[in-house]
């Protein structure tokens, strides 16, 4: 027999406490247990099974967490899709995960629509908040239909996931976790980041990056409250601090140096005393940042190291901030690590080394990619190319990628996907792509470009072309023209001689 639902148990046991928070709307577990219930009744209606895929395209909402919850209790696997992706690009996931139900949020309904042509097979549309389109049903109607009584073939803990993250191919990769995360896990993560049940959690970031679900999810295990931003805006996060004394928030460094960059006077207005916790991740987080956030915060800064596919890995403790510079931390005590050098031997501390790790809560799998899962994987222990070392004291730098994955504003970016849009303009010969350093999104997108002979082409020109064509996250955010790019006697372009120079100037190498 299953255990029972967590959200059920919640229900049950604090009926009337604040689950979510948006705007000025409050939902209480009783109210979020009942309308999840009825999410999961109308899933089982559409035909969805346990391990059966839904996908969703939708902003940080009260509904995402009925259908998250509602999945959860029927067993299936929710495949969140990144909301600035377009076409293709969301046609590709939706065909890669064989999601048999797709919802799509206000705003998000004609993005979803419009890719619909290159998708293959049957599948159910469901609009949610929005006007349906032909041939899409109505998310109200479909729960107003429903019971609210329990789904008995609940799953218990925070369910299975599938979050695309992107890969060596150029093209995301489902990370496939069929048994979810072990409870185990996610109660040492509530162990080491302080978590409580009184905790008021801002979710400031986009639900469909798994850390800012994964925090989300934590909040709802404990019984905390989840507040919900449904797009970041600085000045808003301080006023929902004060208004509501959040106390706990997971943030891309981006997030935190926006409200950094508001003018003091603008900052001075909210008392943000409550808070506790700022956890951060998904990028590197500048000493600079980290100075000026502790001096308006106090020593609540968190920082971990972790990749959808690992989990949290390394994490770095708020009075560790100021005196391990650089450093993102130590092994939690789930994890190992190894730092190998290209011949697979373990380097000596101090020297930099490619990091493989791997922790007792288990390691996602590429769904339907067994040839990348296993290119990932190393006994055991599994790398997404970063280069760390470490010091005498345990305490792990990361100073490089193997792999060239741009990481801005903690939105992983994959050039390759760029420089074929590019190479496709007739003006351009070669290109390279590459992660310059950019002090507010920590890494911005640089396209370095060899022409054709005689060829015209400027860089606002180039900028346009790739936004008609992708994500506007992933086009260049400058381009320079080179004579020639550097390519070695094979004809492999070394793209790190491309990096070099724009890198030099940094002090850092990521």
């Amino acid at each position: 027999m299953a255990d029972p639902d967590i959200l059920a148990v919640h229900a049950a046991n604090q009926p009337d406490k604040v689950a979510l928070i948006l705007d000025d709307r409050r939902v209480t577990f009783a109210e979020l247990n009942r309308r999840a219930n009825r999410a999961a009744h109308a899933l089982l209606e559409l035909g969805v099974r346990a391990g059966d895929r839904v996908a969703t395209m939708s902003g940080n909402s009260i509904e995402g967490f009925e259908i998250s919850s509602g999945l959860r209790k029927v067993g299936g696997i929710g495949v969140p899709v990144n909301f600035r992706l377009r076409g293709s690009e969301v046609a590709y996931i939706l065909n890669d995960s064989g999601a048999a139900v797709v919802l799509a949020g206000p705003g998000y309904v004609d993005v979803v629509e419009t890719a619909r042509s290159g998708v293959r097979g049957d599948r159910v549309f469901v609009a949610v908040g929005a006007p349906p389109p032909a041939g899409w049903l109505d998310y109200e109607e479909l729960l107003a239909a429903q019971a609210e009584t329990e789904v008995a073939s609940g799953e218990s803990g925070l369910g299975a996931s599938m979050i695309y993250t992107s890969g060596t191919t150029g093209h995301p990769k489902g990370a496939y976790r069929p048994q979810g995360l072990p409870l185990e896990l996610a109660l040492q993560t509530i162990q080491i980041f302080g978590l409580t049940t009184e905790d008021v959690h801002l979710m400031a970031g986009p639900g469909y990056h798994s850390a800012v679900a994964y925090f989300a999810a934590l909040a709802i295990l404990m019984g905390a409250t989840v507040d919900l931003m449904a797009r970041f805006d600085a000045e808003r996060a301080l006023q929902l601090i004060e208004r509501d004394r959040c106390s706990t928030t997971f943030m891309a460094p981006t997030l935190l140096a926006r409200i950094m960059d508001l003018p003091e006077a603008v900052r001075a207005r909210y008392d943000v005393s409550s808070m506790r916790a700022i956890i951060l991740g998904a990028a590197p987080c500048p000493i600079s940042l980290k100075e000026r956030a502790i001096a308006h915060f106090g020593e609540v800064l968190f920082e971990f190291t972790a990749a959808t596919e690992t989990g949290v890995n390394i994490v770095l403790r708020p009075e560790e901030q100021l005196k391990k510079p650089g450093s993102c931390g130590r092994l939690t005590p789930s994890s190992e690590a190894l730092l190998l050098d290209e011949q697979g031997n373990e380097v000596p501390v101090g020297t930099p080394g490619r990091l493989w790790v791997r922790n007792r809560g288990g390691l996602a799998e590429y769904y339907n990619q067994p040839d990348a899962t296993r290119r990932a994987m190393r006994d055991g222990f599994f790398s997404v190319g970063d280069v760390a070392y470490r010091d005498a004291d345990g305490y792990y730098y990361i100073c490089d990628r193997v792999v060239d994955m741009i990481i801005s504003g903690g939105v992983n970016i994959y050039p390759a996907e760029i420089e074929a849009v590019i190479h496709g303009h007739p003006a351009v010969q070669d290109v390279a792509v590459i992660g310059v350093p950019d002090d507010h999104w920590g890494e911005s997108v640089k396209a370095v470009v060899q022409l054709q002979p005689g060829a015209r082409l400027t860089e606002a020109e180039l900028i346009e072309w790739c936004g008609q064509r992708m994500a506007g996250y992933k086009k260049p955010r400058s381009v320079d023209f080179v004579d020639e790019l550097p390519r070695g006697l094979d004809g492999k372009l070394l793209k790190r001689k491309v990096r070099e120079r724009y890198w030099e100037a940094a002090g850092r190498r990521i």
